[in-house]
């Protein structure tokens, strides 16, 4: 393993919550075109977990609850597109899924996934510009998105990294928890 502590080869699951497992399967199987690898039906009536290959040896996994409480959009998760509102959502929530795509495809998956009926974000540009974004994807484009949601409102994003990372790449000190100030 050399000087690293643990040898990582990707993710292997990552679990959300859904309302309707069926709905679900029929989206991510159906519309994204994931094949639907394993599901377990949980012990003693407690709900269901489903896993989808999402490429790459990777897994997106479902868990349905028959007592789940409902979704806060806004906390639990950003609640709309970043083109339709704010991405912000709370500390330890899962803001978005990203799925890698081949660059030169994503403007034929946005028309597909618009053909099956879903809304999506116009293809977002990413670069080191001051906006971050450029209309056009260019040199320093590094990666491209196209953002839209699942029937129960996450957020997802096809990602497509355009080019390579160097140092410069890594210019930007973590900021510490900034707290508001106190009410006079």
């Amino acid at each position: 393993m050399g000087d690293q502590p643990f040898e990582f080869s990707g993710i292997n699951h990552l679990a959300l919550v859904c309302r309707d497992m069926a709905r679900t399967v029929d989206f991510y199987e159906g519309v994204l075109g994931m094949p639907l690898v394993k599901t377990i039906e949980l012990p003693v009536g407690l709900g269901q977990h489903f896993f989808f290959d999402c490429g790459g040896g990777d897994t997106l996994a479902f868990f349905w609850f028959p007592d789940a409480p409902e979704p806060a959009p806004g906390v639990s998760g950003p609640g709309v597109r970043p083109d339709r509102g704010s991405l912000t959502s709370a500390i330890g929530s899962m803001n978005h899924v990203a799925f890698s795509v081949p660059p030169e495809k994503m403007e034929a998956y946005r028309d597909r996934l618009r053909a099956a009926g879903v809304e999506t974000s116009e293809i977002a540009n990413h670069d080191d510009s001051e906006w971050g974004l450029s209309e056009e994807w260019t040199d320093e484009t590094f990666v491209r998105s196209l953002y839209f949601q699942d029937p129960d409102g996450t957020l997802l994003e096809l990602a497509a990294w355009t080019r390579g990372f160097g140092p410069d790449d890594v210019s930007v000190s973590p900021n510490g928890a900034v707290r508001p100030a106190p009410p006079d």
